[in-house]
């Protein structure tokens, strides 16, 4: 065929137009007042045929700067990651491709093993025993923590550390003004959570204390601290994690933590300029009942054969909507797909020689840093640390795009305090001989 879908006919048209008694296309717009119509012509080009459409078109795209084009050095919640070859073999799949959460378990077998292996990954990774089939992102998991454990423990007030990625911050306030929750921010102490600040501010009117881990900065926070902080006045411990991180970090699970969230971008989903990605959500046995989303179990049938099905559905959400906890009702179900088909390709062994890859490059980075006579703030991080600049980071990143690489984050964007500051990630892609072109060209144009 030479059309990729046959476009409607004037035959069509006509017939479509008897059918619901209508002579014009005009009259159904017969009801908004001729004053207020656009009688011009739309300033538009002219159609085109398909192969000079996609010529132009791949002809700007090819103008963008992406992970392809340059060498990131960007994080700040978005990463640029290995991705097996096989996640989009598989997730091209049209059963996959096209499936959401499956309504009808006997006849969606497939998509319901998916989900349950996404959980059961989910749950080895933070530590804890259970996890949904995925939420729409790390931000909205985190903000669905905070008011299921302003709901669990009836007390309107939570104290979220300043150290948390901003647009996450954000989003919190948000979905905790809908519920009338006072939300406390704990400040900073350089780039980790000020434990004293936040013993003093937790109190016994707190409902949580949320942390991120490792946080925003891409230090390691004492969760062992902040867990008796959180617990001592019976409030609940949330915290926000990358998941790769948690590969070879100790699970916040094992520190107590109560309710823990996070985006699996990280794992076989590409940056997609911001999105989609995929939260997660996981929780204690005493909080099963009340976490957001849907969870997958699993069950045998009347025969004993191995089968999954659809759990607590006697949901809020579903049947008493004026007592929910929650309004969301849904899943990434192909992106959650696409992370557990990148952690089972990579395995335990490769998903720990990820993560130590990314602590390694990092820390290699942040030397050379120093032996270049930059300030470099933190102490123990991940794959992110803070670089203190001469000029403006933006002015420098634009002279970086020109060197072919993506510079790191403008702190001075959401912390006046860090003006002149960039993030910057070394992930396991970035090479040695890139990492010191990085450095060099840094140096050049900071001045």
């Amino acid at each position: 065929m030479s059309h990729r879908y046959l476009p409607v006919t004037e035959k069509d048209k006509k017939e479509m137009l008897e059918a619901i008694g209508v002579s014009d296309i005009s009259e159904l717009f017969s009801d908004i007042p001729e004053s207020v119509r656009f009688e011009s012509e739309l300033n538009i080009k002219p159609a085109k045929d398909e192969y000079s459409l996609l010529r132009e078109l791949n002809k700007i795209a090819s103008k963008n700067i992406t992970s392809t084009t340059h060498s990131s050095f960007l994080g700040a919640g978005v990463y640029d990651h290995y991705i097996p070859s096989v996640v989009d073999s598989i997730i091209s799949r049209s059963e996959f491709y096209t499936a959401y959460t499956p309504y009808q378990p006997e006849v969606s077998q497939g998509e319901l093993q998916a989900i349950f292996e996404f959980q059961t990954l989910i749950s080895e990774l933070t530590g804890l025993p259970v996890a949904n089939s995925s939420m729409y992102d790390g931000p909205t998991a985190f903000a669905e923590g905070a008011t299921m454990a302003a709901g669990t423990t009836r007390k309107k007030r939570i104290v979220i550390s300043e150290s948390v990625h901003p647009q996450s911050l954000e989003v919190v306030k948000t979905y905790c003004a809908g519920q009338n929750i006072e939300v406390v921010v704990a400040p900073l102490d350089g780039t980790k959570t000020d434990l004293t600040k936040l013993d003093e501010l937790v109190n016994e009117d707190t409902g949580a204390v949320l942390v991120q881990y490792p946080n925003f900065f891409g230090t390691i926070e004492d969760l062992e601290e902040i867990e008796r902080i959180a617990h001592k006045h019976k409030g609940l411990f949330v915290v926000n994690s990358n998941p790769l991180a948690l590969s070879l970090l100790t699970p916040p699970g094992e520190f107590g933590a109560d309710i823990v969230t996070g985006d699996t971008q990280v794992f076989g989903i590409p940056a997609q300029f911001g999105g989609p990605h995929c939260g997660y959500f996981a929780a204690t046995k005493k909080l099963m009942r009340r976490m957001p989303g849907r969870l997958v179990g699993q069950t045998t049938d009347d025969e004993g054969r191995r089968g999954f099905v659809l759990t607590l559905q006697a949901r809020e959400q579903h049947i008493r909507r004026e007592k929910a906890t929650s309004n969301i009702c849904s899943n990434q179900a192909l992106n959650a797909l696409a992370s557990s088909i990148a952690m089972s390709a990579l395995g335990k062994r490769g998903a720990i020689e990820m993560a130590e890859a990314n602590i390694q490059k990092a820390h290699y980075a942040k030397e050379a840093f120093k032996a270049a006579g930059f300030k470099v703030l933190g102490d123990v991080n991940f794959n992110e640390f803070v670089v203190k600049l001469n000029k403006d980071v933006t002015e420098i990143n634009d002279e970086l795009y020109d060197s072919g690489f993506i510079g790191g984050y403008d702190l001075g964007l959401s912390f006046d305090e860090y003006r002149n500051h960039m993030l910057v990630a070394v992930t396991e892609l970035r090479t040695k001989a890139e990492i010191d072109e990085f450095v060099e060209r840094l140096g050049e144009y900071n001045g």
